[in-house]
C-alpha cells in the first residue's frame, strides 16, 4: 500500500511509535525466522533417507530390517505406530506400511519386520533384493494404534495373528526397557510354532517378568492352546475383562473371527482398539461385492487432465495408478489416514468395511484410493 495512504489511517503514528520502541527494547524474532518450520519438519518429516544396517532372520518367511537415518536423526514415535517404506520396483514407485517393531527408547534405528506375502510386490522385494548397506526411503512415524495409559489403563490384552504381532513387540520391549508399570497378555495365533515371530524373545520375557503373559495359540502341532483364538481361551487366560483394554492386530480373517468371539465379553467401545491391516486379500469374497462383477472384469478410469487407464476390478485404484506411473501420496494403505484420497466425479467403487471416510469426504465425493475398488467405469480428479 502507498505510504501516503498509510499515514492517513487512524492510529498510524501510534503504531510507528510502538514499532520504534520494540526495535529498541523488544526481542528481535527475525533471528529465529524459519526455526519453527525446521523443528516441525524434523519431528514430522515427509521423507527420511535411511540405510539398512542389519538384517535379522526371524522365521523362514520373516526378516527384520534395521534402518538407520543417513541424517543421524530419527523422529520419536509411540510403540505401536508404523512407517511407510517407499520403493521403486520394475519402474513402479509404490509404498507399504510396516509397524515399527523396535522400542521407542532405542533412538538410533527403526526395526521393521517383514513377512513374505504370496505374490507380494514389496515384501518379496525387501526380503529377496535388499541387503545390508542398501538405501531406502521411509515416511515419518504415523498411526493411532498405541497405548495411552491415561485412556487405556495399565492392563493390556494384545491379540495378534501372523505378522500382526510386530506392534506388540514394540510395546512389550518398551515396557521391559523402561520398567513401565503395566500388565500385558499376548495371545498370539499362528499356523504352527515355526511361524511364531519373536517367539524366543517372548518366552524369555515371560519367564523373567511377572507383568508379561505369553499365550501362543497354534492351528497345528502341540501346545497348551490349539486351533483358533476363542472367547473361552481369552476368558481362561485373562479372567475378568472389565478393567482391561484389548488391542487386536492381524489379517482380515482374524478380525472377522475375533469380533464374533469378543461379543460375549461385552466390552465397552473404548476397551477395544483395532489396527488397520491393509485391504482384503480377496475382495470378491467380501460382503456386498456385486455378484455380476467377476475376477476378469476390467474398467476404464478417466483421470481428469491426465489420461485414461484400464484397470482390474479386484485391484485398489491406488495400485492401478502406480502401475501406470501416476504417483499419489499414500501412507497407511488401509483406508484410514486419507492421504491418498481422490475425488470421484462419476462411476461407482466398492469400499470394504472399516474404511474410515470423513463426513466431509462423503459429502463432497472423495474416496480413499488405497481401499477403493472400481465396479464401473469412473472419472476421478487427483
Amino acid at each position: 500500500m502507498d505510504s501516503q495512504i498509510l499515514k492517513q489511517l487512524e492510529g498510524y503514528d501510534r503504531v510507528i511509535t510502538d514499532i520504534d520502541v520494540l526495535k529498541r527494547y523488544g526481542y528481535d524474532y527475525r533471528l529465529e525466522r524459519g526455526l519453527v518450520k525446521k523443528y516441525v519438519e524434523r519431528l514430522h518429516p515427509q521423507i527420511i533417507d535411511v540405510k539398512v544396517i542389519d538384517i535379522i532372520e526371524e522365521t523362514k518367511s520373516t526378516k527384520t530390517l534395521r534402518l538407520a537415518s543417513k541424517q543421524k536423526y530419527l523422529p520419536p514415535f509411540q510403540a505401536g505406530q508404523y512407517i511407510s517404506v517407499i520403493v521403486e520396483i520394475n519402474g513402479i514407485r509404490t509404498s507399504r506400511p510396516y509397524s515399527i517393531s523396535s522400542s521407542p527408547d532405542e533412538i538410533a534405528y527403526y526395526d521393521i519386520t517383514v513377512r513374505r506375502v504370496e505374490g507380494g510386490l514389496v515384501s518379496n522385494h525387501l526380503l529377496d533384493s535388499i541387503t545390508i548397506g542398501d538405501s531406502l526411503q521411509i515416511s515419518g512415524p504415523a498411526g493411532n494404534f498405541y497405548h495411552n495409559p491415561i485412556i487405556h489403563g495399565t492392563k493390556l490384552v494384545c491379540i495378534a495373528g501372523g505378522s500382526g504381532v510386530t506392534p506388540f513387540k514394540s510395546m512389550i520391549q518398551h515396557a521391559v526397557n523402561t520398567g513401565t508399570e503395566r500388565e500385558i497378555w499376548l495371545i498370539y495365533g499362528s499356523k504352527n510354532a515355526d511361524e511364531l515371530i519373536f517367539d524366543d524373545y517372548f518366552v524369555k520375557v515371560a519367564s523373567k517378568y511377572k507383568f508379561f503373559h505369553y499365550i501362543p495359540v497354534l492351528e497345528e502341532g502341540s501346545g497348551t492352546y490349539k486351533g483358533y483364538i476363542t472367547a473361552k481361551i481369552i476368558k481362561e487366560v485373562v479372567g475378568d475383562s472389565s478393567d482391561k483394554t484389548f488391542f487386536v492386530c492381524g489379517p482380515q480373517a482374524l478380525y472377522e473371527h475375533l469380533l464374533k468371539e469378543l461379543k460375549p465379553l461385552t466390552l465397552k467401545p473404548k476397551q477395544l482398539r483395532l489396527e488397520m491391516y491393509g485391504v482384503p486379500a480377496d475382495v470378491f469374497a467380501q460382503p456386498g461385492w456385486p455378484k455380476d462383477i467377476s475376477r476378469n472384469s476390467t474398467f476404464v478410469i478417466k483421470i481428469r487432465g491426465k489420461k485414461d487407464i484400464t484397470v482390474n476390478a479386484g485391484e485398489p485404484i491406488l495400485q492401478s495408478l502406480e502401475k501406470n506411473g501416476i504417483v499419489v501420496p499414500s501412507l497407511c494403505r488401509s483406508g484410514e489416514c486419507s492421504l491418498c484420497r481422490v475425488k470421484l466425479v462419476s462411476g461407482k467403487v466398492y469400499q470394504p468395511e472399516g474404511v474410515k471416510l470423513r463426513q466431509a469426504d462423503r459429502r463432497f465425493g472423495y474416496i480413499h484410493s488405497c481401499a477403493a475398488f472400481p465396479i464401473s467405469d469412473c472419472e476421478i480428479i487427483i
